[in-house]
């Protein structure tokens, strides 16, 4: 009964409205960034927040099918927003990182090369954007099946980024293994015995 009631309230829900509450931290953000509000270190902050907010909307994106699954709460029609936000926020992750930290565009690749935890987060980005072109209905109906193995890059993408996060942090934080412990939980929820279907 209390799980129908909420998917009431969600149902009441605009999709717009995700993405004003998720798109507005981006400009606090950056306000923050240009007043002095991050700290000694505003462009390491900055990049580490929208990091985080990217694997946030992630952790959300992957608890939809369990949430479903398991509680009965149903957020589907949600999840190619939270998708493309986190997509949007790893582009602004990115993007801080090449134009403000990396500044030269001749080190951008030696860096890639160098730093194995940029390698790990380029590549997450990388296999980000497929899944960014095909969140549409036209590629739903066009690719099929296809689509839903294709999307299933989406738990590397989370791993990826996690891990990216665990390695980038200086010492041993609680933080990243939190983010990365949660992750492969909910990938794990996912897994069924032979014989049974999974869903995405």
């Amino acid at each position: 009964m209390w799980a129908e009631r909420i998917n009431g309230l969600i149902r009441q829900v605009p999709v717009w409205a995700i993405w004003l509450f998720y798109g507005a931290p981006s400009v606090w953000l950056f306000y923050l960034g240009l007043t002095g509000g991050l700290g000694a270190e505003p462009i390491k902050a900055l990049e580490r927040e929208l990091g985080k907010i990217a694997l946030q909307l992630l952790i959300i994106g992957l608890s939809i099918t369990p949430l479903r699954q398991y509680v009965g709460v149903n957020l589907i029609r949600f999840r190619r927003a939270f998708g493309l936000l986190a997509f949007f926020y790893v582009c602004l992750h990115l993007l801080v990182w090449l134009v403000l930290d990396v500044q030269a565009p001749a080190r951008i690749w030696t860096e890639i090369v160098k730093r194995p935890y940029v390698m790990v987060g380029f590549t997450a980005f990388l296999l980000m954007i497929p899944l960014a072109l095909t969140s549409n209905t036209w590629s739903v109906r066009r690719l099929g099946p296809s689509w839903r193995r294709l999307h299933r890059l989406t738990y590397v993408v989370a791993v990826l980024g996690a891990v990216h996060f665990l390695w980038l942090v200086k010492g041993f934080q609680i933080e990243p293994l939190i983010y990365l412990a949660v992750i492969l939980g909910l990938i794990g929820l996912r897994w069924r015995p032979l014989g049974q279907s999974r869903r995405v």
